[in-house]
């Protein structure tokens, strides 16, 4: 079903992408004329917009400074971690039953781009498959507060850009993810809902590999 977004929401969404991408760094001021006049809209609802995401805790408001990006500490991405994992598992538990065979041939299709994508040294296109991998099943959860509270609480977090063809260490990360992708895929086909919670909750998003950076 279609869902209108005001201009509030596509800055906020606008925002919210810039920092999963890692093209807005902790501590790094927001420059609201420059999103007004990338995404041609009035000061107005860029200012809502930034206050949201700050009273959501991703930005700080700082005295003669305005809005930057707000860091987020080793503990609290544990938290987040702990949190994001009971919240994915259950929206993998309800999107289970609904999910269709068109669904899972473009969840297979997405992770085999991954793959590509990390054979081609290209983070950014394994970045944008990721994305849509999860989606497509925490959309069809049919309970659009859990949408909201995931989306929320994954903009926390900032993204960092790996450099594929010199970062051994970062290309061994996102195998191991995308082989979990593999796992949560036949846990769908088998319409192991439980198992999804489960393993969701306590391998893909295990609080104790909790970092910084979202590559989920």
């Amino acid at each position: 079903m279609y869902k209108f977004l005001s201009l509030k929401d596509h800055v906020y969404q606008y925002i919210a992408d810039q920092i999963s991408k890692g093209e807005l760094v902790p501590g790094k001021k927001i420059n609201e004329n420059e999103i007004c006049q990338e995404l041609n809209i009035s000061r107005t609802p860029v200012r809502e917009a930034l206050i949201q995401l700050s009273s959501e805790g991703v930005l700080e408001n700082v005295p003669r400074k305005g809005f930057i990006i707000k860091e987020l500490k080793e503990g609290e991405a544990r938290q987040l971690y702990e949190v994001i994992g009971h919240l994915d598992g259950l929206a993998a538990q309800l999107a289970c039953p609904r999910l269709t065979e068109r669904h899972l041939k473009d969840m297979a299709f997405y992770i085999d781009s991954m793959d590509l994508a990390i054979r081609s040294d290209n983070y950014e296109m394994y970045y944008k498959q990721q994305e849509l991998f999860h989606q497509l099943y925490t959309e069809e959860c049919g309970n659009e507060v859990l949408i909201g509270l995931l989306a929320q609480l994954k903009n926390k977090f900032v993204s960092k850009t790996y450099d594929l063809s010199t970062d051994s260490e970062g290309k061994k990360v996102l195998l191991t993810t995308n082989q979990e992708h593999r796992v949560i895929l036949d846990l769908f086909k088998n319409g192991d809902s439980e198992g999804l919670l489960k393993y969701l909750h306590e391998t893909h998003w295990n609080p104790e590999l909790a970092h910084t950076e979202i590559t989920t």
